[in-house]
């Protein structure tokens, strides 16, 4: 049993049948991604005792497997729950690093306040990735831009019919080796402009990570894969039609005068960790960063008269993905093709560097697990 700076204890119950090294093999060698998972997941309780007064207990590291839940658990019939995503990543020299666990850990507890849900401290959160990773190092991929995805999720156990805040939540963390998040080669992407769906509402959950945001993009990325498209972008159609982000993934634009835009946060648009760090390593190239309001309108006018010069799209899974053209109802909006000198692929270079330690980690981002 291992103990943290606060107390909070780690059981390890390892699993007594753990895929064998020749299955783990055949997993590393194609690992696609979130088709295959780990041999352990880390997992600690918090519950509501007679006095009013909730706390976590029961840290443990057990065998992956199925949950056991009541039919009448809150998460199954409110929502309530919340996720994060992050990567660890195997080095050179055989260690494992993360990137940004305690903006991951601070956007999590962000999510949980909106959702009414206990927060998690940051060293508790880090500490359970560690746990994890220690137990299932050898899952860590080392093939190049291949990584161990880090699902965190906080999900209502408590058995109740009834609109209040569970009294039982459980929180969890699962691991699943990944490589490219499109698959094969890094090309240009086509995505679909949704005019007939929404991904969030002022005063909602968008900037929260819950399922209940992704599940509401679900009918919209159908319609996105029936045209074509690998993703699908949403519009504020109450603010002039402004670019919020995609079904998973924050936005970029690249102007040929040096400007790079991205929708400013205004409470529908997900807290991005690798959307704030592009940011960042965009500053720290000299280019104007420009957090605003950026509508469909301007977009079209920008490819008209040809002042703009890139588009693409990040997150954790996919880090940077170029953006080739808009689908719409009423025709494309084509975006030039990316050179090796481009600002999405300069920073992708960048970022994936730091992450893997080829590139010097020059704002402290990495964490190491094992």
């Amino acid at each position: 049993m291992t103990q943290n700076a606060l107390g909070v204890e780690f059981e390890r119950r390892l699993s007594e049948t753990p895929k064998s090294a020749e299955e783990r093999a055949a997993v590393l060698a194609n690992p696609g991604f979130g088709d295959h998972f780990t041999d352990h997941t880390a997992v600690i309780d918090w519950k509501v005792d007679a006095e009013g007064n909730g706390g976590w207990q029961n840290a443990r590291i057990e065998p992956y497997g199925p949950i056991a839940m009541d039919p009448a658990a809150a998460v199954l019939h409110y929502g309530q729950e919340i996720f994060e995503g992050l990567k660890a990543y195997r080095h050179a020299d055989g260690t494992v690093w993360t990137f940004r666990p305690e903006a991951n850990a601070r956007r999590f507890n962000k999510s949980a306040r909106r959702l009414a849900l206990p927060e998690l401290p940051a060293e508790v959160f880090i500490e359970s990735l560690r746990q994890l990773v220690s137990a299932d190092r050898e899952w860590v991929p080392s093939g190049d831009g291949e990584s161990l995805y880090l699902r965190p999720f906080m999900i209502a156990t408590e058995a109740f019919l009834g609109v209040r805040p569970a009294r039982e939540v459980s929180y969890r963390v699962i691991a699943s080796p990944a490589g490219n998040y499109f698959g094969g080669e890094l090309k240009p992407v086509s995505i679909w402009l949704s005019e007939n769906y929404a991904r969030a509402g002022h005063g909602g959950t968008g900037e929260a990570k819950c399922g209940g945001n992704y599940a509401a993009s679900l009918a919209a990325q159908l319609e996105a894969e029936a045209n074509g498209c690998k993703q699908v972008l949403f519009l504020d159609p109450t603010d002039d039609f402004a670019v919020e982000e995609l079904g998973g993934m924050n936005i970029f634009f690249v102007f040929k005068d040096g400007t790079l835009v991205t929708p400013a946060l205004n409470g529908n648009i997900l807290h991005g960790v690798t959307r704030d760090s592009v940011l960042q390593l965009a500053a720290d190239r000299g280019l104007t960063v420009e957090e605003r309001k950026i509508t469909i309108d301007e977009w079209r006018q920008a490819v008209a008269d040809g002042t703009l010069a890139e588009v693409f799209a990040c997150g954790t899974a996919a880090v940077i993905t170029p953006i080739g053209e808009l689908k719409t109802a009423q025709g494309s909006l084509v975006t030039p093709e990316l050179g090796p000198d481009s600002v999405a692929m300069g920073i992708r270079e960048q970022l994936l560097g730091i992450q893997t330690g080829a590139v010097e980690d020059l704002h402290g981002w990495l964490t190491q697990l094992a």
